[in-house]
């Protein structure tokens, strides 16, 4: 089963927009045993639609369309697909009722530019969009399925979730996929591919597949095996449990967890087990180790807070760092920051407390210390870990690695690795 995705948006072309939903779809559809072959990225022009939906036909079973479905004069998606498909677009009452109902709730006026909104195919299958106006579409034609989704990432994501999922299992004659991500931190990917080495070459013999997938601090690794419906399921299952079970006696300390694990979530599960609480102080990192800590739901069970000691005088006045040590080693220091942590802890009482000061540049480094230079702390009550760290001369990509490898340094405190 193959399957091509067409984003639909001059903005995606423009990088006014990053086409998050492509890459989402993606990895969903890929879940579903459905391999994705092409991702085309097209303007809202006729033109380009039609010869989109011409070439997808030629290569894939299932196509699916994000984007263009608005009510403005630029979304011309509907009436290209009404084109392509030699049909046209009727009035909808179901979507109807749905856009009066969130016009309603609003308190705003329906015009009829709102009421165009529930036009869709005359041939295809409605896929009512709770959170938006636009609905979406299902069409089949010549044993080929075609999906048109709204491009608002919340909206189409609800839709394939709550609708287009359970049909394409439904309907389509999906192969047998079984696969786990192991994510491991720590390590980088040359170095994880040289120690797994005779692991890999034996998982690949076996017949499973294997990829390194990296991204700011993490390596996942995603171990996959396909069969069709004469296929021992459960066989295949045990091939891919026995090599991730393996993996934990050759690379035990770098793995924090799998499949749809986070390094934040996995802290947040590690202090509720301990039952204890943590605070963080952030300098050079500005709240974004606070943030990623407390996107995980339930973490005011276990997250006190943070101080975001960007100037000295808070690191001095609110978190009791010497004044002599900075001027000595300077706010990008052990001494400085192993203070930061051990001053937060006690200030919000926590059992655990992280800290980082650094810098992200691009200007502010030195030849002693370049852009990049982070030193990083984790305490508990009895115990501070620190640590010196040289990552990259891009400001963002400090900042994500320092959170990170902070939530990673407190990982190894509490597991005592």
């Amino acid at each position: 089963m193959k399957s091509v995705i067409i984003s639909i948006g001059d903005e995606l072309l423009i990088g006014q927009t990053i086409n998050t939903n492509a890459a989402w779809l993606g990895q969903r559809l890929t879940n579903l045993g459905i391999k994705v072959v092409e991702i085309y990225t097209i303007s809202d022009d006729y033109d380009a639609i039609h010869h989109a939906l011409f070439e997808a036909e030629k290569t894939a079973d299932l196509i699916i369309i994000t984007g263009g479905l608005g009510p403005t004069k630029d979304d011309i998606t509907k009436k290209a697909l009404a084109e392509y498909f030699e049909t046209e677009l009727v009035l909808n009452e179901e979507a109807l009722e749905n856009v009066r109902r969130i016009f309603a709730e609003k308190k705003h006026p329906l015009l009829d530019v709102n009421v165009k909104q529930a036009e869709v195919l005359a041939n295809s299958e409605v896929l009512i969009n709770e959170l938006g106006t636009a609905p979406g579409m299902w069409i089949e034609k010549d044993n080929k399925y075609f999906i048109a989704l709204p491009g608002v990432p919340h909206e189409m994501k609800n839709l394939f979730d709550k609708k287009v999922e359970l049909k394409i299992k439904n309907r389509l004659p999906l192969p047998f996929r079984y696969q786990r991500i192991i994510h491991t931190i720590g390590i980088g990917e040359s170095a994880l591919a040289e120690k797994l080495y005779s692991w890999e070459t034996r998982l690949r013999n076996d017949g499973l597949l294997l990829a390194y997938l990296p991204s700011p601090g993490i390596v996942k690794l995603r171990i996959s095996i396909e069969g069709d419906s004469d296929s021992n399921i459960s066989e295949l299952k045990d091939i891919v449990e026995k090599y991730v079970s393996e993996l934990q006696e050759i690379i035990p300390n770098y793995i924090f967890g799998y499949d749809n694990d986070t390094i934040e979530s996995k802290i947040g599960e590690l202090l509720q087990k301990n039952q204890a609480t943590l605070a963080t102080a952030e300098s050079c990192t500005g709240g974004n180790l606070a943030h990623k800590i407390t996107s995980v739901a339930g973490s005011s069970k276990y997250y006190k807070g943070t101080v975001v000691s960007y100037a000295n005088e808070v690191k001095t006045q609110v978190l009791g760092v010497d004044i002599n040590d900075l001027k000595e080693h300077g706010a990008v220091s052990q001494q400085v920051v192993e203070q930061m942590a051990k001053g937060v802890k006690n200030l919000l009482k926590t059992d655990f407390a992280i800290a980082t000061s650094g810098i992200a540049g691009p200007d502010g480094g030195t030849a002693e210390k370049p852009v990049g230079t982070v030193w990083i702390a984790a305490a508990s009550k009895d115990k501070v870990m620190s640590k010196k760290f040289r990552f990259s001369t891009d400001r963002m990509l400090n900042i994500e690695l320092a959170s990170i490898m902070g939530m990673e340094m407190l990982r190894r405190l509490i597991l005592n690795l």
